[in-house]
């Protein structure tokens, strides 16, 4: 009896820890920078091993409406997304993609399609690559910074153009494809709560460039994706990636990744479900600061904070741990975003 009940316990553990991995790429090519690419030989292998392996590789859409609908994801589900929506796409990546009939999602900007930038796919591309049965999506106008505020702007005035600048965006994809997914990928994966909210009243998810796999315990204003480019385009650190679950995260302070000026050690308090995680094994990374052990509030909960200060730009908290019953590592991400120490944005 006691063997049987835990059989059905370890079942609804499995069950419900499914999520997806949801993969980041911007250009597949030997002659483009290599911190936003992947060699053609990269992807091809990378594809062929979600295929030898039999991933459940599905549209972005269908992730965004199983976790919509608190609905556990089949074991090994992969969504493929590109940003930007740059030539080599249509010219490397699609074919490869067809080969598997993988389906995927380009984010793209408008503004650089009509003014005709010469390394992004025009209207007519993007459209034949959605006829093939690729998603369309929404990465801003322009690729803005969109948490930043302009000299002399007020917060309504800055709110009111970013929404702006998103239903604009979303309409010209509309007009020119005929999808309308209201999925946003953050342009540099910069977001706050004001444009979380925003997005919220609208309807629209969307993503960021944090690690995790995504899934009912994911906001769907910050669904995490795995940048795969540079240093992390190797197949062996992704394979871990790519079996990656969605840490059970029930609550949590301070998820507002723009940190107020002058707060450069920001702390957060984290609340897990631990049925499938020993407290022991969850290690924490500070981005430039290395490994830290979390402090543990009691036996659900643990606290974080910097020891020294964040870089000006973008930084990340990440935490990891081993499932108890399954392969795997839970993945957690806390994106930062803070300004130099004068109030001015550090430069791209």
């Amino acid at each position: 009896m006691y063997k049987n009940v835990l059989l059905i316990l370890l079942t609804m553990v499995g069950f419900t820890a499914q999520a997806a991995v949801i993969l980041q790429y911007h250009h597949v090519s030997d002659l483009t920078p290599a911190a936003t690419s992947v060699t053609p030989s990269q992807f091809s292998t990378q594809m062929q091993y979600l295929a030898d392996n039999n991933f459940n590789v599905v549209p972005l859409s269908a992730v965004v409406k199983a976790i919509k609908k608190q609905q556990p994801l089949p074991a090994n589900t992969i969504a493929i997304t590109f940003d930007d929506g740059y030539q080599s796409i249509a010219h490397t990546a699609h074919p490869i993609l067809k080969q598997y009939k993988f389906p995927y999602t380009v984010f793209v900007s408008v503004e650089p399609i009509l003014k005709g930038y010469g390394n992004m796919m025009d209207w007519q591309q993007l459209i034949t690559l959605a006829k093939e049965g690729a998603e369309i999506a929404n990465h801003s106008w322009g690729h803005e910074h969109l948490i930043r505020m302009r000299q002399g702007e007020s917060q309504q005035q800055w709110l009111t153009r970013v929404e702006q600048n998103i239903l604009r965006t979303e309409a010209e994809i509309t007009k020119a494809t005929g999808q309308h997914h209201k999925m946003l990928a953050y342009p540099y994966g910069e977001y706050n709560q004001p444009i979380q909210e925003l997005l919220t009243q609208h309807g629209y998810v969307a993503f960021g460039q944090h690690s995790g796999a995504a899934g009912v315990y994911s906001s769907l204003t910050a669904l995490p994706r795995f940048p795969v480019a540079g240093a992390y385009a190797d197949l062996n650190s992704l394979k871990v990636k790519l079996h990656s679950l969605n840490m059970p995260v029930i609550a949590q302070s301070h998820s507002e990744p723009q940190l107020p000026q002058g707060q450069w050690r920001p702390e957060i308090t984290v609340k897990l479900d631990m049925s499938d995680i020993n407290a022991s094994q969850l290690t924490c990374f500070i981005q430039g600061q290395g490994a830290k052990k979390p402090t543990w509030l009691n036996d659900d909960e643990f606290t974080l904070r910097a020891t020294f200060d964040l870089p000006a730009g973008r930084s990340r908290y990440n935490c990891t741990a081993p499932s108890r019953h399954k392969k795997g590592y839970y993945w957690f991400s806390q994106p930062w975003v803070r300004a130099k120490n004068n109030g001015e944005w550090a430069s791209e």
